[in-house]
C-alpha cells in the first residue's frame, strides 16, 4: 500500500442521500467531516462524467464553465477542494465536503437569474430547484447523518446527557412517591378490590406502572434505571424503588408530572379500555406514532 493511501482518512458511515429522484453517495469520516461523491453530485446535477472540459482550473468540474464563475461565492476555504478518501469498504474514493452541494445550486440559480445559462445548463438548474427544496426541509448535515447511520452514534451521545439529567449518581434515600389515588384509580380500572391498608398488590401493578409512567420518561432512562437497579438472584426481585434513582432537579419533577397528568385521565375514564385510548393518544412513548384519533369500540383495544 502506499504511503500516500495510508495517510487517507477513512469513512467510519456510508449511505445513500435521496432528495426527489437524486440518490447520492454518502460519507462520514473519522474526523466527522461529511462527503458526498464527485460521481453523486454530477448524477445529481444531471450530469455525465466526461473529464475535465478546462484543464489545470481549480475549479471542480460541475462548476468549471466559464459562465458561472462570477457566481460563485467568495472565501469557501477547502469546500471547492476534492478529498480523496478510504470508503468504509477500504476502496479509495474522491468526494467533496457536503456543504458544497448547496453551493453549486446557489450558483446555478443565481447565474439562471441573470440569464447567463446555456440551454443544457437550463436543465442543472432545475434540478438544482429540486435539490434545494430537498435542503430547505432538513439541513445537509442531518441528512447525511440518517443516510449514514451516523445520527445513531450522535443521539448515543446526546442519550449519555439525558441518563446524566434523569438519573442521580447515589441513591436517593425512600419516599413515598406514589399517591395513593394513583393505586385506587388503578385498581378500579382493573377491576380489583382496592385496600388502602394491605401493601399487597398483583404483580400485574408492577408492569402496568412501568408502561403508564417508566416507559414515557426519555428513551433510554427505563433501561437505565433497570440497570442501576437489577433483580436479585434468590428473590427475583429488585432491592429499591425506580424513583430513588432519579435526579431531585430533573427526573423526580418529570415523574410527578406524568403521575399527575395520569391519575387525572383515570379519574376521567370509566374503564380500562377508554383510559388506555386517551393516555396513549395524550401521552404516546417516545418513538412511537401518535394513534389517529378514529372512532373505536371498547373492545378493540389490545388490553395489558
Amino acid at each position: 500500500m502506499a504511503i500516500e493511501e495510508e495517510k487517507l482518512l477513512k469513512a467510519t458511515h456510508s449511505g445513500i442521500l435521496k432528495i426527489g429522484k437524486s440518490e447520492i453517495p454518502c460519507y462520514v469520516l473519522e474526523n466527522e467531516e461529511r462527503i458526498i461523491s464527485t460521481r453523486g453530485i454530477m448524477k445529481s446535477l444531471g450530469r455525465t462524467w466526461r473529464g475535465r472540459k478546462y484543464p489545470g482550473t481549480q475549479l471542480p468540474v460541475f462548476l468549471e464553465a466559464k459562465n458561472l464563475t462570477s457566481f460563485i461565492p467568495n472565501d469557501l476555504g477547502t469546500v471547492l477542494t476534492p478529498k480523496k478518501f478510504k470508503t468504509d469498504k477500504g476502496a479509495v474514493a474522491e468526494g467533496y465536503n457536503a456543504e458544497i452541494l448547496p453551493i453549486v445550486c446557489e450558483t446555478y440559480l443565481a447565474a439562471r437569474d441573470e440569464k447567463r445559462l446555456t440551454l443544457s445548463q437550463e436543465i442543472i438548474a432545475r434540478n438544482c430547484d429540486i435539490l434545494m427544496r430537498g435542503f430547505a426541509r432538513i439541513g445537509i448535515i442531518a441528512l447525511i447523518d440518517e443516510a449514514t447511520g451516523y445520527q445513531y452514534d450522535r443521539d448515543r451521545q446526546a442519550l449519555f446527557k439525558i441518563l446524566d439529567a434523569y438519573i442521580a449518581k447515589e441513591l436517593l434515600p425512600w419516599a413515598k412517591r406514589f399517591p395513593d389515588d394513583y393505586y385506587k384509580e388503578l385498581f378500579r380500572l382493573r377491576g380489583w378490590r382496592y385496600t388502602p391498608l394491605s401493601v399487597a398488590r398483583p404483580v400485574l401493578v408492577g408492569k402496568l406502572t412501568n408502561i403508564l409512567i417508566y416507559d414515557r420518561l426519555p428513551p433510554g432512562v427505563k433501561e437505565e434505571l433497570q440497570r442501576k437497579n437489577p433483580k436479585e438472584t434468590k428473590t427475583g426481585k429488585r432491592k429499591h424503588k425506580y424513583f430513588q434513582f432519579l435526579t431531585d432537579d430533573i427526573g423526580i419533577p418529570h415523574l410527578d408530572k406524568l403521575l399527575a397528568i395520569t391519575i387525572a385521565f383515570m379519574k376521567a375514564s370509566s374503564n380500562w379500555p377508554k383510559f388506555m385510548r386517551l393516555f396513549n393518544r395524550a401521552i404516546p412513548k417516545p418513538g412511537t406514532t401518535m394513534p389517529i384519533p378514529f372512532p373505536e369500540k371498547d373492545d378493540e383495544i389490545i388490553d395489558v
